[in-house]
């Protein structure tokens, strides 16, 4: 790019899977639908990478489009998005349609879909919008307040699903679950299920499972409801995915075999609300009045079906006024403590390094009520 400007300053990014190194920089993008004219963004150049450019992938980057708080190296970096809000003054609102529904995720990346920059498309979904607040301004981190598996609550406390925070991110591709919510859901799933045996393997995405390419195992297995919390906090909404966007087809496998992979997955540090779910609907982050939108998608379709539901409103009389831990780390303050601990480590080690380089003034001579043998009161009195 003849416009990229290099600013010198290192950038580091890891996720749970995969990592790059870079350095910041700015450049001038145009838009080119609706929001005329060119623009100076923070943009980093990727120079090292690793499990992060996967194979046979039609991308080449990744785009940020959560808040600064998450921005790297630090908050100070304006966001793309803050950017496009600031310059070309549009609202400070984006919405998202991701088309891929039925369709095999190893496909030729063509997929279709729209990203909206400042406002919400009509024509992209049907029926109405349904609001959740956005509990923490880092992440998109939302309140879930249960989860049904074929229209069975899981039972668990709501805690459980927050644990220690839920987000809505399209950056994640499966829906990712805590330990102990992803062992409830496949438990779950695997008894309301009309199938008798399952390996292992294929609920922990080490395994596919093979059907006849006339065959649609779809209804075989439950629907997945997750329950929000409504703006109107007394109030719930649910979002619902069928078999078709959690049960995923994988291309070129068998000439005569269709294989899926299971789209949810266990996770250490978050619930997500990722592809696998985010397929179903229109998803509109107003960052204006800090909430998060679900819409049902017209794309969400296999077969000419739908393959996602919202429903509501419900009473949040049978759970708890507040899901959502009120202890929360962020990112930059889990650093912060990170360093302020490595320091005092190593202030320790210098001290204990320092004492064992200082030769001894006196020697302790030792008296034979100082040994410690068999005879000793500690051997003695061991079975008291």
């Amino acid at each position: 790019s003849s416009t990229y400007k290099s600013q010198g300053i290192d950038v580091t990014v890891k996720y749970s899977q995969g990592s790059w190194t870079g350095v910041l920089g700015t450049d001038v993008i145009s838009i080119p639908k609706g929001i005329y004219g060119s623009y100076t963004i923070n943009i980093a150049t990727i120079l090292e990478s690793e499990n992060f450019f996967l194979p046979g992938v039609k991308w080449h980057g990744i785009l940020g489009l959560a808040y600064d708080a998450l921005a790297k190296p630090s908050s100070s970096v304006e966001t793309f998005f803050d950017s496009l809000v600031r310059q070309a003054k549009i609202p400070n609102i984006f919405s998202l349609q991701m088309c891929g529904a039925g369709l095999p995720v190893s496909g030729s990346g063509t997929n279709g879909g729209s990203l909206v920059l400042g406002g919400i498309e009509p024509s992209l979904y049907k029926g109405d919008i349904w609001y959740t607040p956005i509990k923490e301004e880092w992440y998109y981190q939302v309140e879930i307040l249960k989860l049904e598996v074929g229209g069975q609550n899981l039972e668990l406390d709501c805690r459980e699903y927050n644990a220690d925070k839920a987000i809505v991110d399209s950056g994640t591709t499966l829906l990712r679950l805590p330990q102990k919510v992803f062992s409830a859901v496949v438990q779950a799933i695997a008894r309301t299920s009309l199938i008798q045996e399952f390996s292992s393997g294929f609920w922990t995405g080490s395994q596919l499972a093979c059907w006849d390419k006339t065959e649609r195992p779809w209804s075989l297995f439950p629907k997945l409801s997750i329950y929000l919390r409504d703006e109107n906090s007394s109030r719930s909404f649910r979002i619902s995915i069928l078999p078709q966007l959690y049960i995923q087809p994988i291309l070129g496998i068998g000439d005569n075999l269709q294989c899926y992979r299971f789209g949810i997955s266990s996770s250490t540090n978050a619930l997500v609300i990722g592809a696998t779910v985010m397929e179903g609907f229109y998803v509109i982050f107003d960052r204006a009045q800090r909430r998060v939108g679900f819409a049902v998608s017209p794309c969400a379709e296999v077969d000419g079906s739908p393959v996602s539901e919202i429903e509501g409103p419900f009473t949040t009389a049978d759970v708890a006024s507040n899901c959502v831990s009120s202890v929360s780390f962020h990112e930059p303050v889990l650093w912060i403590a990170s360093y302020a601990l490595m320091s005092l480590c190593g202030i320790i080690l210098l001290v204990l390094i320092i004492l064992l380089l200082i030769p001894p003034r006196c020697q302790h001579r030792y008296t034979d009520n100082d040994v410690v043998n068999d005879e000793s009161s500690l051997v003695r009195h061991r079975w008291k």
